[in-house]
């Protein structure tokens, strides 16, 4: 419960259907570097605003609530880590490895503690289960029936054992059905209160200000075309994203420039017109499937943003070992686009579908084919 909207009213679903409901807070890592007034902002889920409404909501639906301390765990795990692959000139996408390693991690560990049934969170995905012809259970994981809010995208990597143990009761309702049942239900939230949103560990919109507060070995460099000739200046590679065009400092140009790679050796950025390179084939590592199991290649759709537009495309998983086994773990594949699409974000997720179905992902890799135009 994280004081929303979501959860809250995830809540009173839960309750109003009969079950014994067990409310439940992750405290995680705030950023103490942060200036005091930025960390005062409603829209971040560890707020003392967010504290005090999820309180409020357990009070008047008269169930505990238990607040659990993961803070050092997730500064290990989550912002450590985040911070250690921007220095590498990766952008990172810390959301998926936080759902799968400490929330639903710690939720199901908290569910077996309590004897609980089932972990509900107030994500916007679905889950179905069904049994195969040997009688086990396979969970499948689906798209929201809301399309603009669906957060299926960073779950691709739960496990089996994840899914089978979680409901998400708001799967099936629009936000603005959401909100109505919020205020039938009359949640306590004031009218400052505004959804969470971005990364939940700075106060800030974009991490720009928390790399730099964090980063302090970056180092200014030379911005260059491919050809090696320098354009500017830039202020540290990892403050910069592949396909950035604005803050670059490069101005008075008929076609702007854009980041096209970074060569993090040399402290170069590198650039480009905007357009005249784009990406046709991704190479993908740390690979997670919903089933446990690599699927058939083939034709899927893609994702590379959490709410972007579905990209058709080839799947190959890469032979390993020189011998193709669907029993052994391959951690590297390849998605081909049937056209070419603007540039990617090494560090960044490639989430597979066939339909609404989430077949899994991987993280794109540094190296991400470039096609000159």
């Amino acid at each position: 419960m994280s004081g929303g909207i979501d959860s809250g009213v995830c809540a009173h679903l839960l309750k109003r259907q009969g079950h014994e409901v067990i409310g439940v807070r992750l405290h995680l890592w705030m950023d103490p570097l942060a200036p005091p007034m930025a960390q005062l902002m409603p829209s971040k889920c560890c707020t003392t605003q967010s504290i005090n409404r999820a309180s409020n909501i357990a009070k008047s639906l008269g169930i505990p609530l238990h607040t659990v301390d993961v803070a050092s765990e997730f500064k290990k795990k989550i912002v450590d880590q985040f911070l250690k692959d921007y220095a590498a000139g990766l952008t990172p996408n810390p959301c998926v490895l936080c759902n799968r390693t400490i929330k639903h991690a710690t939720l199901i560990k908290l569910m077996k503690k309590y004897r609980c049934d089932k972990v509900a969170t107030g994500h916007y995905a679905r889950i179905k289960c069904k049994t195969d012809r040997s009688g086990k259970s396979i969970c499948q994981l689906l798209e929201a029936r809301d399309t603009t809010k669906d957060q299926s995208y960073y779950l691709y990597s739960l496990s089996q054992e994840q899914l089978a143990s979680t409901i998400f009761p708001l799967g099936d309702l629009l936000k603005s059905e959401v909100y109505k049942l919020a205020k039938k239900f009359k949640i306590p939230l004031s009218d400052a209160y505004r959804e969470s949103q971005d990364l939940c560990f700075f106060p800030e919109q974009g991490p720009s200000a928390f790399l730099k507060r964090h980063l302090k070995k970056a180092k200014a460099g030379e911005i260059v075309k491919r050809d090696s000739s320098v354009v500017g200046k830039h202020s540290g590679i990892p403050f910069y994203t592949i396909g950035q065009r604005h803050g670059l400092g490069i101005g008075g140009l008929k076609i702007p420039l854009q980041v096209v790679a970074k060569d993090t050796k040399r402290n170069r950025l590198i650039v480009a017109e905007r357009g005249q390179e784009t990406c046709k084939k991704i190479m993908l590592t740390d690979l997670h499937f919903i089933a446990g199991t690599p699927p058939k290649d083939g034709k899927y759709t893609c994702r590379t943003r959490s709410l972007s537009a579905k990209k058709k495309g080839t799947f190959t998983i890469n032979i390993c070992h020189g011998e193709r086994s669907r029993t052994m773990t391959c951690n590297d594949a390849t998605f081909t686009f049937a056209h070419p699409e603007p540039l990617q974000s090494p560090g960044q997720s490639l989430v597979l579908y066939k339909g609404n179905e989430i077949i899994g992902g991987g993280t794109i890799d540094e190296i991400c084919s470039i096609l000159e135009q």
